[in-house]
């Protein structure tokens, strides 16, 4: 039976196995900023309380630990996002200039992603005033 011939199967994209995709806050968080640290004027990124213990965890050499997150909360539900972010700006800059582009920033990231951005609230937390941010007790 040398002369069997083979039946090739063809795919065809509707062979495309269904199924749900979830992204998680988590991974919208890192987007959102990454993006925000992009933006001319954002100085840092968390409040007061959080830039303190990221500055002890800087000191005793844990400095990766919380970066990725760090400011930054958002929440997705049926594909689209709510972002919540706190800044410090650079001294000098005016704030709805620096937060225009910081919403601009953050939106066109998550949205490369596939997602839809519902909402970004911004805090300007702290201003950053020649140099860099010295953290609060």
């Amino acid at each position: 039976m040398a002369d069997e011939a083979t039946q090739e199967l063809s795919v065809t994209p509707d062979a495309v196995a269904g199924g749900a995709t979830h992204v998680s806050d988590e991974v919208v968080e890192k987007i959102a900023v990454a993006a925000a640290k992009s933006v001319p004027g954002v100085a840092e990124l968390g409040g007061d309380v959080a830039r303190f213990f990221n500055a002890v965890l800087d000191r005793v050499g844990l400095d990766q630990v919380g970066d990725a997150r760090r400011g930054c909360s958002a929440h997705v539900t049926n594909g689209a996002a709510v972002v919540n972010l706190v800044i410090v700006i650079d001294g000098g800059r005016p704030v709805p200039e620096v937060t225009d582009a910081v919403r601009s920033a953050v939106t066109s990231a998550v949205e490369a992603y596939g997602l839809r951005v519902d909402e970004i609230n911004i805090r300007v937390d702290d201003v950053a005033l020649g140099g860099p941010v010295a953290p609060s007790a």
